[in-house]
């Protein structure tokens, strides 16, 4: 997500316009995880055109699936709506990172065979990414080996959802952590690349000594998958998304000690301070 007033004077000039965060956003990071068209459907071909002038080359747009596609048609019988989804994005073909499909929590392994047909005929230029919330999809049984199967067969990646960090502790009486907590599903963490773009969402806590904690395993693993020719995407939240921006360029630099990556620009609302 780029869209957040909370990041005025952070990774935002304080008084910057709403119109502009996107490119200041693209600035800092080299992709985003765009939520807007999983509740809200294909975007208007005038918005599209306005993200592709404001994001750079090399920016990645990892967008979700519809949830009308992916949780009232349940992908079954999809072709003619995915084709329109793939039509409104066809301005930033060059910038599409894995599209996901955030399948819902009642999505099991008998349903598998419709996300096979889906991926079967899954445009091979644009890269995807599966996620599960199942609970059979966790237990290393049937369901779990003939999904992975499945994605190892097509290439598509595995998203990796980490909430340890999120489950660490009760909530209290935080609301921004309530709400996390019960939204997000406690499910236990398989660290499994399928594809050439591993996926991972961290959902950090308030407390950043928790969050340095769980992602100290990320930075080896990440760091391989680089060393290995992969290209892994990691998108970073927190309970109310507030210190997001400052979590992932934490977790960035940390990766950027263990293998050549380039440094991030500072924040906009930083430099500006910076001027002053």
């Amino acid at each position: 997500m780029w869209a957040n007033p909370v990041w005025r004077g952070s990774l935002y000039p304080p008084h910057g316009r709403r119109d502009d965060w996107l490119a200041d956003y693209a600035r800092v990071f080299s992709a985003v995880e765009g939520n807007t068209t999983f509740y809200s459907g294909a975007p208007q071909a005038k918005t599209v055109a306005t993200w592709a002038r404001q994001a750079h080359e090399g920016f990645r747009f990892c967008f979700k699936l519809p949830q009308y596609l992916t949780h009232e048609r349940r992908l079954v019988d999809i072709d003619a709506e995915l084709e329109g989804f793939f039509a409104a994005l066809s301005p930033l073909s060059d910038r599409l990172g894995p599209i996901m499909i955030q399948l819902p929590r009642s999505f099991g392994g008998d349903e598998l065979p419709a996300l096979a047909t889906l991926l079967e005929r899954w445009p091979a230029e644009i890269p995807c990414a599966v996620e599960v919330r199942h609970s059979e999809f966790f237990h290393k049984r049937t369901a779990e080996r003939d999904l992975n199967r499945l994605l190892i067969t097509h290439g598509v990646n595995r998203v990796m959802l980490d909430v340890r960090p999120l489950f660490s502790t009760p909530a209290g009486n935080h609301p921004g952590m309530v709400q996390a907590q019960a939204e997000k599903p406690k499910r236990p963490l398989h660290v499994i690349s399928t594809g050439d773009f591993p996926l991972v969402r961290f959902i950090g806590h308030l407390d950043n000594a928790v969050n340095r904690d769980y992602f100290g395993a990320w930075v080896n693993r990440l760091s391989l998958w680089i060393k290995q020719g992969k290209t892994p995407f990691l998108f970073v939240h927190t309970p109310d998304n507030r210190q997001a921006p400052e979590l992932a360029r934490r977790l960035y630099e940390r990766v950027a000690a263990t293998v050549a990556l380039p440094p991030l620009e500072p924040f906009a609302g930083e430099r500006r301070n910076q001027l002053l």
